[in-house]
């Protein structure tokens, strides 16, 4: 009874020598396909050899050499996929999607869907998308980025790559996808409920309401069932069928014909018609979820032989014999020779070498890229254009804030970088809620910089997406605290595309996130956010936090370098109560203001600065701080120089994730003493690893210590003074500390 697998099948051999098939589910016949009888059978062959990777995970999991075993049987209608649609309709695909791939895989050659798919699930290095890393459904020659065990969120990111694909059919830009593809993504009824896909098919009708094109087809394969949760009858059906301005098209995936016509019709809206498609495709899934899901502990004997006699591979042998194009013998024949070429297939893979160190796993989370020249930077002549647009150029040599040197910078950049795409809420006809991206829509047009609905999930989808197709995205989200809600669109998605391709696949792109506390005057938690531990866990993930202008202008510049270059994912961590602020130690000063860096002045990828103290007097003690902390540490300092004639230098880290330890130690190694300034909570804060890696580095130790944030959420009014390290805390700190 446990042993599903063999059950399913000796019930396919038993069926064909008896000729007792499943009744039928249509009149169509083969021939109405208009495929040939070569194309038929074929798509019958990749149903085949999906099914017989799925038993033979199975026993490769028994004997302790293989690894995955949730399979896709029952599913094989998606085969019509991978007929209807090009090689270069770029896939997001979900773990269900053997047949397909089959199929696809015909496609290109000298690519072995029964070897490629061997190979990724015993973890052999020599798996072609992942390198062992994960068992996958992957490959750059096919157009489709691998993905995980994905329960929703690759749904975002096909939505991003549409709305991509048809800004670039529009405005000429050459993507890395033809200008007349479609976007595919499938998934199951299960994931259909998810919040994530929920956001993802909002998103699409939203665009598609305000007719933009939109060349994608959502597939869902509904079995009926998530592990062990039932569907309710017709919910997926009943859902989406009326929904506005996206198509919905239903069919039987146990039917081939049913199936390829539907899936050529969802190709033609998608492709011609540039809208989205909801293709509904009716499955069954055998072999219960994965390999130990045991199915009897919620369902009947009798459900469960039910679902069986629905294999869609009886319904597509009884269709082959009808239309002549295959006799039984010939399908038996079809069917142990396919299951010998996988059984020795899986017997060469298992000898194969696995992954073996931890520098081989860690290679392609962030590998290092050959340097190349960067765009050529704009001339006078169009910087003068281009400033023009808000009268700026003449500000470009006097001191100004923080907000608008970023602005200037993303000028420049977009100049620059004639790829770079920028959006978000509010970002294009508003400016942005602090008036950074002033004017950069009337100086780059709608098509470069745009606004976005208020969903940080299709804001981080469409970076992701728009990146596949060779844009440089820069998307806002408009306040830290926004980010909780799209988070694994970061930690799930972006940043492990790299790392699951073997760096065949990337999505680089510089996400700028308004954060951190200090505001005053403003609303408690939400928009005084001062939590980024869940930012810097995230490996290959670079953050950066400016603390003045001018570092802002040049840190970003580094930022897109290192996005286009290096194919990085950048988060850009701009202070808000640093935005506008002008002075530094007294009212009028002006002390916080910068004039604009020319265009080729950069910081470097993890280069820490040093502010020593004003007096003649060297010094013994260092400050460590960042973002708000720098700007508190520094006004602390002077109180320390002119009241207390103590000297003390501060060091701005500038980025945070990875921390550059040896180049922060370099500095430290001078000075006896050590604090460190850090505004986020204390436990999770980045100064626990900051004391920790100069612990590690250095080989006399400072005396150390640290102020920070204290472990609550940011109150309204001004009680957060109570809660937030203060320059008379830093003061206090450093008398302490000596």
């Amino acid at each position: 009874m446990l042993d599903r697998a063999s059950v399913i099948d000796q019930n396919f051999l038993i069926a064909l020598k008896t000729a007792k098939f499943p009744s039928k589910l249509s009149n169509i016949s083969a021939s109405i396909t208009q495929l040939s009888p070569q194309e038929f059978v074929q798509l019958f062959e990749s149903q085949l050899i999906s099914r017989h990777l799925d038993l033979r995970a199975r026993i490769l999991k028994d004997q302790g050499i293989g690894f995955y075993t949730i399979g896709s049987s029952g599913h094989e209608g998606n085969a019509v996929l991978g007929r209807a649609f090009r090689h270069d309709d770029m896939a997001f695909l979900h773990y269900r999607s053997g047949a397909l791939m089959a199929e696809r895989s015909r496609k290109v050659h000298n690519i072995d869907p029964i070897k490629d798919q061997i190979l990724s699930l015993v973890a052999a290095k020599d798996d072609p998308i992942s390198q062992g890393r994960h068992k996958v459904f992957g490959s750059a020659k096919l157009f489709v980025p691998p993905q995980t065990s994905t329960i929703a969120s690759h749904l975002p990111k096909a939505m991003g790559a549409a709305w991509s694909l048809g800004r670039a059919h529009r405005t000429g830009f050459q993507s890395s996808v033809p200008s007349d593809g479609v976007i595919l993504c499938n998934f199951g009824d299960a994931s259909f409920n998810h919040a994530t896909s929920q956001s993802a098919f909002n998103a699409a009708q939203y665009l598609a309401y305000k007719g933009e094109p939109l060349p994608l087809v959502y597939i869902c394969e509904d079995n009926g069932i998530g592990i062990s949760v039932s569907t309710p009858d017709n919910w997926i059906e009943n859902n989406v069928k009326n929904r506005e301005s996206i198509e919905y098209i239903q069919c039987n995936g146990l039917h081939l014909p049913d199936a390829y016509l539907a899936a050529q019709e969802a190709e033609e809206i998608a492709r011609y018609e540039r809208r989205p498609v909801f293709l509904h495709m009716k499955t069954v899934r055998l072999m219960g979820h994965a390999g130990n899901d045991t199915e009897s502990m919620y369902h009947t004997v009798e459900h469960i032989e039910a679902t069986e006699a629905q294999d869609p591979l009886l319904h597509s042998a009884r269709l082959c014999i009808e239309a002549g194009y295959l006799s039984t013998d010939d399908i038996l024949t079809l069917y142990e020779n396919t299951r010998q070429k996988v059984e020795k297939t899986a017997e060469e893979a298992i000898k194969l070498p696995k992954l073996s160190s931890a520098e081989e796993v860690c290679a392609s989370v962030a590998p290092e890229r050959p340097r190349k020249d960067k765009p050529a930077l704009p001339t006078i002549s169009k910087r003068h254009e281009l400033f023009d647009i808000g009268r700026q150029f003449k500000f470009l040599d006097k001191p100004r804030s923080m907000a608008q040197l970023i602005n200037y910078a993303l000028t420049d950049l977009m100049a620059q970088y004639p790829n770079i795409i920028m959006f978000g809420e509010d970002v294009g006809k508003k400016g942005g809620v602090y008036s950074v991206s002033t004017n950069l829509q009337k100086r780059f047009s709608e098509d470069r910089v745009f606004d976005t609905m208020l969903d940080e999930t299709s804001i981080l989808g469409n970076a992701i997406g728009a990146a596949h197709l060779g844009y440089l995205p820069i998307p806002e989200i408009q306040f830290l605290a926004y980010t909780h809600n799209a988070v694994d669109q970061i930690r799930g998605e972006a940043s492990t595309l790299s790392f699951f391709s073997n760096n065949q696949f990337t999505n680089p792109m510089v996400i700028r996130i308004a954060g951190l506390a200090y505001q005053k005057g403003f609303g408690g938690h939400f928009h005084n956010d001062n939590s980024i531990a869940f930012l810097r866990e995230i490996p290959g993930v670079i953050l950066a936090c400016p603390s003045h202008g001018q570092d802002a202008a040049k840190m970003l510049r580094e930022a897109v370098r290192l996005a286009d270059e290096q194919k990085r994912v950048v988060i850009f961590l701009e202070p808000i109560a640093l935005y506008h602020a002008k002075d530094l130690h007294e009212t009028g000063d002006n002390g916080w203001l910068g004039v604009y860096p020319e265009p080729d002045e950069v910081v470097n990828f993890g280069e820490p600065a040093l502010y020593p103290n004003a007096g003649k007097k060297p010094s013994k003690t260092l400050i460590i701080s960042y973002g708000n902390g720098l700007y508190l540490s520094q006004q602390a300092q002077k109180i320390l120089n002119d009241k207390y004639k103590t000297a003390v230098d501060v060091m701005d880290i500038r980025w945070l994730s990875p921390l550059n330890h040896k180049g922060i130690a370099d500095i430290a190694k001078n000075y006896q003493n050590v604090l460190v300034v850090d505004e986020c909570r204390k436990t999770g804060s980045l100064s626990e690893e900051l004391i920790t890696g100069l612990v590690e580095n250095l080989d006399k130790t400072p005396t150390i210590k640290r102020i920070t944030g204290h472990d609550t959420f940011i109150p309204i009014g001004t009680s957060w003074e109570f809660v937030l390290p203060s320059k008379e805390d830093i003061v206090k700190a450093i008398k302490e500390l000596m």
